[in-house]
């Protein structure tokens, strides 16, 4: 006896719902309150989604900064007040997003292996990467 969905959606679009469905609960599980704003930066060539609250971590920046120190990033792509929605063109101008370094660290190592068959050539290199842990505390 075949297997039938649960939902009257084709097989494809029947795993977009479950993907959409997955990353509603992972913004849900991240902290994002999209009731009282939210907004969507861009730092370290990578976009973040936060609001006020929520600990992320980001690639490293430069300018010897300490734990305890305030960041304040300028390039924000969109911005969200629970009321009104504003896109940048790329940035908005006037919006900024607050932080507090929480911690100055290093990820997990990760091996890197080169090997050639045959030929006796086997190279193995080690990486941490060094990483920023903030807080956001406020969107203007």
């Amino acid at each position: 006896m075949p297997r039938e969905l649960t939902t009257n959606l084709p097989r494809r679009q029947a795993g977009d719902k479950r993907l959409a469905t997955k990353k509603i609960k992972e913004s849900k599980a991240r902290g994002i309150n999209k009731d009282s704003g939210f907004a969507v930066i861009a730092t370290g060539g990578k976009q973040y989604l936060v609001s006020a609250g929520n600990k992320i971590r980001i690639e490293k920046i430069k300018g010897g900064l300490k734990e305890g120190d305030s960041l304040t990033f300028d390039k924000v792509l969109l911005r969200d007040n629970g009321k009104e929605t504003v896109v940048g063109d790329p940035y908005i101008s006037d919006a900024r997003v607050d932080a507090k370094l929480l911690k100055i660290g290093r990820a997990k190592k990760i091996n890197v292996v080169h090997y050639k068959a045959k030929s006796r050539y086997y190279k193995k290199y080690g990486h941490r990467q060094p990483f920023f842990e903030v807080e956001i505390t406020e969107i203007f």
